[in-house]
């Protein structure tokens, strides 16, 4: 029925070695060998030289590894400009201008004590202005030092045989000196006392300061030389307010409510009334040595009413709480008339 060949005829035989396949699974509860391949790295990865797959549209680009986002930068709005206050602190410069220029004016040989309690008046509104809005450490020690510094660089500017700076120096350096060591006495206060030096030097400098125009008073020419420079500081200062209230532009800083308008014009229209000034006055005066005068007061005032303003945008956008809000604002006239009067000092010693 069957042929009588074996069953096995006519296949292939299986090798005697493992089978070739797939690696079979591994058992239940044990687990998989462990690869025996070269391990491949990223730089072989990389080093590959097959093609890329192509980015679809609309699929964004992939970014390297060694990229890093970068923070957006925070948008600040621009402070406001509130113009009645900047017509505000024109008149308070120019009220002071005219209140020094005419005091100036009373000033004459043998009678000098009516124009030092003029100066000494405003050195108190400088103490105040300058300690409420700066708060240094030890405030009422560092606004009581100063006041007394105040009234002893005004006696030495009367009393002294020779008019000249070097008392005024060595009071700046005592008062200083006093003012620090007040500060160092409480541990409250002696922990800020390094932070606040430059605030403590600011305010006994500004002081001594408008003592050199007693001192310029004793010279020949120099009540002159205070009208002219005195006089192009206050218009200066008071058309550069006018014209942030009109037009503040172009902003300077976003956070600091002055226009680069209003101190160029009034830089120019203070230096043209010092040259106005100078054609009537006498000799040695001359309009083109009142121009270069008031051209330096004039420029010295206005930048220092400027660098008040960034830093009191300084302190608030450090988080300071603001205090003394007409204190604050009488602040910068204060300094441009203060920076002024060494400046006229100066300028009177070199050119007439």
């Amino acid at each position: 029925m069957f042929s009588s060949t074996s069953p096995e005829a006519g296949r292939e035989s299986w090798p005697a070695g493992p089978h070739p396949g797939p690696a079979a699974t591994p058992t239940r509860g044990q687990p998989p060998a462990p690869r025996t391949g070269p391990a491949t790295t990223d730089g072989d990865r990389r080093g590959r030289g097959g093609p890329r797959r192509a980015r679809r549209a609309g699929e964004p680009a992939r970014r390297s590894e060694d990229e890093v986002d970068e923070p957006e930068e925070e948008v600040v709005p621009p402070v406001e400009v509130r113009r009645q206050l900047a017509v505000a602190i024109a008149g308070f410069a120019a009220l002071l201008g005219v209140g020094l220029v005419l005091g100036a004016q009373t000033s004459g040989p043998g009678h000098r004590l009516p124009f030092a309690f003029i100066i000494f008046g405003v050195q108190l509104l400088f103490v105040l202005a300058w300690t409420m809005a700066m708060r240094p450490p030890a405030l009422l020690v560092v606004a009581g030092v100063s006041a007394t510094v105040a009234a002893l660089v005004d006696i030495a500017a009367v009393q002294t045989d020779v008019a000249g700076l070097a008392p005024l120096g060595y009071l700046a350096a005592g008062g200083f000196l006093a003012a620090v060591l007040g500060q160092l006495v409480r541990r409250v206060d002696r922990v800020r006392v390094t932070d606040s030096l430059g605030a403590t030097l600011l305010i006994v400098v500004g002081v001594v300061a408008f003592a050199t125009l007693i001192v310029l008073s004793r010279i020949p020419a120099g009540t002159q030389a205070i009208t002219v420079c005195l006089s192009a500081s206050g218009v200066a200062l008071t058309v550069a307010r006018l014209t942030d209230a009109v037009l503040p532009w172009p902003r300077l800083a976003p956070q600091v409510p002055r226009g680069a308008a209003g101190v160029v014009a009034g830089a120019m229209v203070g230096t043209l009334t010092s040259a106005l000034l100078g054609s009537y006055l006498v000799a040695p005066f001359t309009p083109t040595r009142a121009a270069v005068i008031g051209l330096v007061a004039a420029v010295t005032a206005v930048l220092s009413d400027l660098a008040v303003g960034y830093a009191e945008a300084g302190r608030l956008m450090a988080g300071e709480t603001p205090t003394m809000w007409v204190a604050r604002h009488m602040q910068g006239p204060l300094g441009g008339f203060a920076l002024a009067a060494p400046a006229a000092y100066a300028m009177c010693m070199l050119l007439l």
